[in-house]
């Protein structure tokens, strides 16, 4: 048997509905169901318009986001990024990041190396305000 794991990702449990985030964020998780050993992957989609409400950093955790579909800003501790379809930009853990969907919305896969588990992120609400 070869050794691999398949999984759909807009099949995974959506976290925003656990912590009350839908239907504005989906979030899926596909670390676990993976079984990833050195990394992590996530589907996100954001409602048009939509700002994620904090920012946040990592302990360890470099981060890359890549965008599927729609446009969104990221800001990046204090520049904002304008990003399209397929732009994919690597994010240090040390800087504090935040998403907020263009217009139609955004679909974004993130990919995290190394697997750090749950507790690496460092959470600041509030932190992107105009």
């Amino acid at each position: 048997m070869a050794g691999y794991t398949k999984v759909n990702l807009k099949e995974v449990e959506d976290q925003a509905e656990r912590f009350g985030l839908a239907p504005n964020i989906e979030f899926r998780m596909g670390r676990v169901p993976l079984e990833l050993e050195g990394s992590g992957v996530s589907y996100e989609r954001l409602a048009p318009n939509f700002r994620i409400p904090w920012g946040h950093t990592h302990n360890q955790q470099e981060e890359v986001f890549i965008v599927v579909s729609g446009s969104a800003r990221m800001k990046l501790d204090d520049e904002i990024l304008e990003l399209k379809q397929w732009d994919a930009v690597r994010v240090p853990k040390e800087t504090t990041r935040g998403i907020e969907a263009g217009p139609e919305g955004v679909e974004l896969i993130a990919v995290g190396a190394p697997n750090t588990g749950p507790g690496d992120a460092n959470v600041e609400q509030g932190w992107w305000s105009d």
